[in-house]
């Protein structure tokens, strides 16, 4: 491991990771560790982690990727792809300019970098979400023998403006040979909105969530609390989450001070919100629960989401 911390031959990577668990052997702490190879805390402790649960050579190599180890295109064609992906969809049409190629194995190469332009570290940030992931994968497939998971991993957002709605006429219902399904009126009562904050907890599968009637720092902190109170002060809680601005505002950043070294957050890249696996969730709970849901009031909207996540729980 010495040797590989003193290479000028070895990758990037495993020289990092041999700094790292060769300084942590003689005693550093995982913060100065981190200073001094400029990085973060999380990176560390993790590599630190795999080297106890799997072994130093498994901490240096890596989590192994999946799929190919080589591209299937030659550099010269995916650097050709990806610029036409970054031209305007008038100028050209991608299917017709590739004709040895679907439209799937398109999407595969040029899917996201469209969107890269508005952000110049979308790979950088998206390399951290999908390492979070592959993190994520490992430790569930490891799930029974490892005693003590040392960290929580979060995939966090918010739904807002869910409507409360009352049918102003009741429905009518299916009639055998006339109306094949039940029929609702257009027409309905507005009783107002409710915003859900809610995040998955990869390792346990379940869903902290709670129900506010605003969007703002105030009640983003307020989940930020009752997932602090949820858990064992040793245990790091890492959330991947977009860039709104209540993620990184001058009320939340104070509060997160108060609890030094508890959370890390994650963020996707700019416009790439669906890099973060709750929106699945969001869509699959919109489309199970609530799109077509009918109450009476605010407080009835709000008694059936939370059961709806107690269920899930």
């Amino acid at each position: 491991m010495t040797t590989v911390s003193r290479s000028c031959t070895e990758a990037k990577a495993h020289v990092e990771r041999a700094k790292m668990l060769f300084s942590c052997s003689d005693g550093e702490t995982v913060s100065t560790i981190a200073r001094v190879l400029h990085t973060n805390q999380s990176k560390v402790e993790r590599t630190i982690y795999k080297a106890l649960q799997w072994g130093a050579q498994t901490a240096l190599d890596g989590l192994p990727r999946p799929g190919p180890t080589t591209r299937r295109i030659s550099d010269e064609a995916h650097a050709w792809l990806v610029l036409l992906a970054c031209q305007k969809s008038k100028q050209l049409s991608m299917t017709e300019a590739v004709n040895d190629m679907t439209s799937s194995q398109l999407c595969a190469v040029s899917g996201h970098y469209h969107l890269e332009l508005c952000d110049p570290e979308f790979e950088t940030k998206m390399s951290q979400v999908l390492h979070v992931y592959k993190v994520v994968e490992r430790l569930s497939e490891k799930k029974g023998e490892i005693d003590e998971v040392m960290w929580v991993i979060l995939s966090y957002d918010e739904t807002p403006t869910i409507q409360g709605l009352e049918s102003k006429a009741p429905d009518l219902p299916p009639i055998p040979g006339l109306y094949p399904q039940i029929s609702r009126d257009y027409e309905y009562v507005r009783h107002g909105t409710l915003s859900l904050f809610a995040g998955i907890d990869f390792l346990k599968g379940q869903v902290p969530g709670r129900m506010e009637q605003q969007h703002r720092s105030r009640e983003f902190i307020l989940w930020l609390k009752m997932v602090n109170a949820h858990h064992s002060e040793a245990i790091k809680i890492e959330i991947v989450l977009d860039n709104h601005s209540t993620h990184i505002s001058k009320q939340t950043r104070p509060y997160r001070a108060t609890v030094p070294n508890r959370f890390e957050f994650i963020f996707t890249p700019k416009h790439g919100s669906w890099l973060n696996l709750i929106e699945a969730f969001f869509s699959k709970m919109t489309l199970n629960m609530l799109r077509g849901l009918r109450v009476h009031s605010i407080d009835e909207l709000k008694a059936l989401v939370q059961q709806y996540l107690e269920g899930i729980n």
